[in-house]
């Protein structure tokens, strides 16, 4: 009798901790903690780090997937969906990985290439389509989607070409060697290097489409905007697909909220093979967040930097707290 109440409770906890890691809902699936390892791993912190969770759609097949990779400067951070990402008819995959200084360069790379790589070979399986598999990422998981886009030896390593994805939305992404890096060696983290851990460094034509974006250039961390300026001159010198959004109005921290409604409208326009849809004019979402960083009167700028702006002016604050304003979209696509 003791043994089948034992073997009782061991299935229920079994199908417990199984429903805590997937949930469903309005044709929707999560599954959270998913192992992203290759066969054979001992080491006991890539076992902890390195997991996933995924959100997809359980009514159609064919869908573009988008992998996010969060901030923390490589330091701290966990991994989450950006709300502006949920249910949009594509799937997201949010990843953790190992963190300075209890692992060191080039680790976090590494790990998040091993994540791209279980991507490709596991999200047919789902439903996805492996030839629209986008890359995103905030701050330190800007700078983790540069390395993974122009440096293709970390995908090389799971026999993927880098080229393979069919696109990459760094958001405020260091393009210099990263300041962790830098602390690392033991430099001054202000102190600017290139070397072959600089996404500059690796500029190449061949890149997969990117659309940059960052804050603004008076409210980022230091030279931000301008390294990712400086990157963009590189990559359309060579003739590569880019794109560069400065954000006016958001700083380092909140331009992620914004920047995912953009990176959104493009995934959403993700429903055939080309890799990036062609720029278009784009007019925020405006979101509550939006009132706590705009002062009365001011203006929300998004810059193309391919010649074209578009300006679009959050009306002034009535009643204290209140705030009325269109909710616009221009979807209109230009040539470049």
């Amino acid at each position: 009798m003791k043994k089948i109440i034992a073997c009782i409770s061991i299935i229920c906890y079994t199908l417990l901790c199984y429903s805590q890691n997937q949930t469903t809902d309005n044709n929707y699936r999560t599954q959270k903690n998913i192992s992203y390892l290759h066969p054979g791993e001992k080491d006991s912190y890539k076992l902890e780090r390195c997991k996933l969770d995924l959100h997809y759609p359980t009514d159609k097949k064919g869908f573009a997937t988008l992998i996010w990779f969060h901030g923390g400067g490589l330091e701290a951070g966990e991994k989450h969906f950006p709300k502006e990402f949920l249910e949009q008819g594509y799937a997201v995959i949010a990843v953790n990985y190992r963190l300075s200084p209890r692992a060191q360069n080039p680790a976090y790379t590494e790990d998040a290439a091993e994540a791209v790589a279980w991507t490709f070979e596991n999200i047919e399986e789902f439903g996805g389509d492996k030839d629209k598999i986008y890359i995103a990422g905030h701050s330190a998981g800007g700078y983790l989607c540069l390395m993974l886009n122009l440096d293709k030896s970390y995908l090389a390593k799971w026999n993927i070409d880098a080229n393979s994805l069919a696109g990459a939305f760094p958001i405020s992404g260091q393009t210099t060697t990263h300041y962790t890096i830098r602390k690392e060696r033991g430099l001054p983290s202000d102190t600017p290097i290139i070397d072959k851990y600089a996404p500059s460094n690796n500029v190449r034509k061949d890149a997969s489409p990117m659309i940059l974006i960052t804050g603004d250039k008076e409210l980022e961390m230091l030279a931000r905007y301008e390294e990712n300026a400086h990157l963009y001159a590189l990559l359309k010198a060579l003739g590569q697909k880019t794109t560069l959004y400065q954000m006016e109005g958001f700083d380092h921290g909140t331009v992620a909220a914004p920047a995912c409604t953009l990176i959104n409208s493009y995934m959403k326009k993700a429903g055939n093979k080309q890799p990036l849809p062609l720029p278009f004019f784009y007019v925020c979402q405006c979101r509550s967040y939006c009132c706590s960083i705009f002062s009365i009167g001011r203006y929300m700028k998004m810059y193309m930097i391919d010649g074209f702006h578009f300006r679009k002016h959050l009306p002034a604050l009535g009643q204290l707290g209140e705030i009325s304003y269109q909710n616009e979209i221009l979807d209109r696509t230009v040539q470049s």
